[in-house]
């Protein structure tokens, strides 16, 4: 069967704290409850709590597809596919909001002026003339460098321009794991 990349939003409330936490999680398999075992091992402090609250399979990010070989047999070295983590506060707003995002770029630094064209880079900068309230880049990754070492020994992702418009279906909402554990998705 096909591999394919899953961009994955785990949550979790590990022991001691008061509120539930995040992270992102990349991983190559067959279907979502493929990666079961791989994102337990990502987030082990979780004691097994994991659920997803946010998934993707990842095939098309701005006019590319994205597709799984195998290790070495990648046709666009060139290209790259990042995972950008935009920040930001609003003014009498107890929280840091938080927009994620695929980019293809060559290097990061393309890879962040992309991300500064976002509605949602302009929507925020444009309405604070100042840093206080600002949003920033929070965090850049190759997603390639997110992936576990043992899905990095074996696949690398090919990158190609397409006519392709359509994005990537997200699935969003609350799903626990023994729901994947079933093969309910």
């Amino acid at each position: 069967m096909e591999q394919k990349l899953f961009m994955v939003l785990l949550g979790c409330k590990p022991e001691g704290r008061h509120t539930e936490q995040h992270d992102m999680y990349f991983g190559i398999g067959e279907s979502l409850p493929s990666l079961l075992f791989s994102m337990r091992d990502f987030w082990k402090e979780a004691s097994g709590n994991l659920h997803v609250d946010v998934w993707r399979e990842v095939n098309v990010v701005d006019g590319y597809t994205i597709e799984v070989v195998e290790k070495g047999k990648r046709e666009n070295a060139e290209l790259k596919l990042f995972f950008v983590n935009l920040g930001g506060y609003k003014e009498n707003d107890f929280e840091e909001y938080h927009y994620k995002q695929l980019v293809v770029a060559e290097h990061m630094a393309a890879a962040i002026c992309s991300a500064k064209e976002t509605v949602f880079w302009k929507h925020h900068t444009s309405s604070h003339i100042d840093d206080k309230y600002g949003i920033d880049v929070d965090d850049v990754y190759e997603v390639e460098d997110l992936l576990s070492a043992e899905f990095r020994s074996k696949y690398t992702l090919s990158i190609r321009q397409t006519e392709i418009s359509e994005a990537d279906e997200l699935h969003i909402g609350y799903l626990k794991f023994s729901k994947l554990e079933k093969g309910e998705v």
